[in-house]
């Protein structure tokens, strides 16, 4: 089903997860570009990682949003709160919705489940709950490319079946798809599911294996590599992942009806990756190497000194890698940016936030 144009100006505008890492992106991009419209971001600010991080993300998108055409409200508050959650749709009336807010993290999810039946399932439930009573144009949310499991086909393919997920993270997900498309189906909400692969990037997730790399590295410590450095990932920069996201934002499924007269579910899927599989060893060179031109790293640090290979861990997969053709299809875009452009600019800003403030 081609999408259609949706019109992006004027609209009002809700993303969970603003302070998270895609969601701050996301929201900073916006108040640059669009010339006119209302942003209403919300999350609960929690502490799975460094929540300093999420209040300098949330103060650079309150800089911006200052001196933008558009404008900015921040509702600190729990997915999970159906009444807030309804109040938020009655109040503010969004045009489009992005659910960026989520639980993340594969081993995380192995050890603290209820926080991924809190998050990913009951607050999503409510998002979705929410725009069938407050119609909404277009719901965008985030899946994950961990739905494909232990899927041994690569790449990926959003037509593959992704019915064997290997941790309650990737379970969530997928039935986070289910939801929207059982929801397209039933009430006609046009929904757009995106599985994003690997991303990364300045003031990314610290639980991420490139930013725990770094944080180990500058203290001297070993970092590990899982399945003795034979795995492979699909990083995206976080840039792609927003121009995507802004894409998919403005290119709805199509409400039609089908030969039965019956509403043809407005409802879609892509995958948003880089397309080209990195293996982990040659990924942890190229950004021992960054980090050693943005002086994060002094000149004669020695990468190989500071490897440890170990077995593959629980949840895990060895083989992460986006086939993105229904994106270029219908959207006309494929991710740009590569590997070394990318840490390039994560270890600059690494530097910046972490080793020249000490340095002052």
């Amino acid at each position: 089903m081609k999408p259609i144009n949706v019109q992006l100006n004027d609209k009002t505008i809700l993303i969970t997860g603003s302070p998270g890492f895609i969601g701050a992106n996301l929201a900073l991009r916006l108040l640059r570009s669009l010339p006119s419209g209302y942003i209403v971001s919300f999350d609960n600010m929690n502490d799975y990682y460094d929540v300093s991080l999420k209040e300098y993300r949330l103060a650079e998108i309150e800089k911006i949003a200052a001196h933008s055409h558009v404008k900015h409200t921040f509702i600190k508050g729990d997915l999970s709160d159906k009444a807030l959650i309804d109040s938020i749709f009655e109040r503010y009336k969004p045009d489009v919705v992005v659910n960026l807010a989520a639980q993340a993290g594969v081993r995380y999810s192995i050890t603290n489940p209820d926080a991924y039946i809190n998050s990913n399932m009951i607050g999503f439930y409510n998002i979705i709950e929410a725009c069938r009573n407050n119609p909404v144009e277009h719901l965008v949310y985030a899946s994950s490319s961990s739905v494909y499991g232990g899927n041994k086909k690569v790449p990926f393919s959003i037509d593959d079946k992704v019915d064997n997920p290997v941790s309650l993270y990737a379970a969530t997900k997928k039935s986070n798809e289910l939801m929207a498309h059982c929801y397209s189906r039933l009430y006609d909400i046009p929904t757009t599911g995106l599985r994003f692969f690997t991303v990364y990037g300045p003031a990314g997730r610290p639980d991420m294996a490139y930013f725990g790399f770094t944080g180990k590295l500058v203290k001297g410590e070993k970092i590990k590599i899982f399945n003795y450095g034979n795995c492979k990932r699909d990083f995206t920069y976080v840039d792609d992942i927003v121009e995507g996201i802004i894409r998919v934002m403005r290119k709805s499924p199509e409400k039609k009806a089908g030969e039965d007269g019956l509403p043809i579910p407005p409802y879609a899927i892509y995958n948003i990756g880089g397309g080209t599989p990195e293996n982990l060893l040659d990924f942890v060179n190229i950004l021992s190497e960054e980090l050693v031109r943005a002086n994060v790293l002094p000149d004669d640090f020695n990468i190989e000194d500071h490897m440890e290979l170990v077995p593959m861990q629980p949840g895990d997969v060895p083989v992460t890698y986006a086939d993105s053709s229904a994106l270029e299809r219908d959207l006309d875009f494929t991710p740009k940016i590569r590997l070394r452009e990318g840490l390039r600019k994560f270890a600059e800003w690494y530097y910046e936030y972490y080793i020249e403030e000490t340095e002052k």
